[in-house]
């Protein structure tokens, strides 16, 4: 039985963003870099995500720490809200997304990026992340009987919040 992919693709993992993180195949857009890097995540590959920043700002990232937020992490949901260029064609890709995930004391949050990309002798690189930060209106409230800001369709009491 095959494992649904982490990133949300719908696709199995092994079809879709294990066999970029073992090194298999290459990344073909900025998108399915940065599905990988979230998967990467979720799967604690620390190598891979230093391998998949970009020269430029590797020196800015620890293996250690990448393994220890990692690890800390339930990861939820990867929610991709949209994408500028980044495809198979050019060379600079931007991604927004949304990961949700529990921290230690197992409270939901929310890493919303836009997330920019370069391609380099046909390889994708992360490059930069700007954090957006939530409107007011959607700091979850005290309200458990409100639905999950995960988007399962459950209260927050019986899911997130649980």
């Amino acid at each position: 039985m095959q494992n649904q992919c982490p990133c949300c693709s719908n696709k199995a993992f092994e079809e879709c963003c294990q066999p970029i993180i073992e090194g298999k195949t290459s990344a073909q857009t900025a998108q399915a870099l940065m599905r990988s890097r979230y998967s990467a995540y979720v799967t604690v590959a620390s190598q891979y995500l230093i391998d998949s920043t970009h020269i430029s700002q590797k020196a800015n990232y620890s293996k250690t720490e990448i393994e220890a937020w990692a690890k800390e992490s339930s990861w939820q949901k990867l929610e991709v809200l949209s994408c500028k260029t980044g495809l198979e064609n050019d060379d600079l890709g931007e991604v927004e997304f949304k990961a949700y995930y529990h921290e230690k004391k197992n409270i939901l949050q929310t890493h919303h990026e836009q997330s920019v990309f370069k391609k380099e002798d046909g390889t994708w690189f992360y490059v930069s992340g700007k954090i957006v930060p939530p409107p007011k209106s959607e700091v979850i409230s005290s309200n458990r009987n409100a639905p999950c800001p995960c988007g399962s369709g459950k209260k927050f009491k019986k899911c997130c919040g649980g």
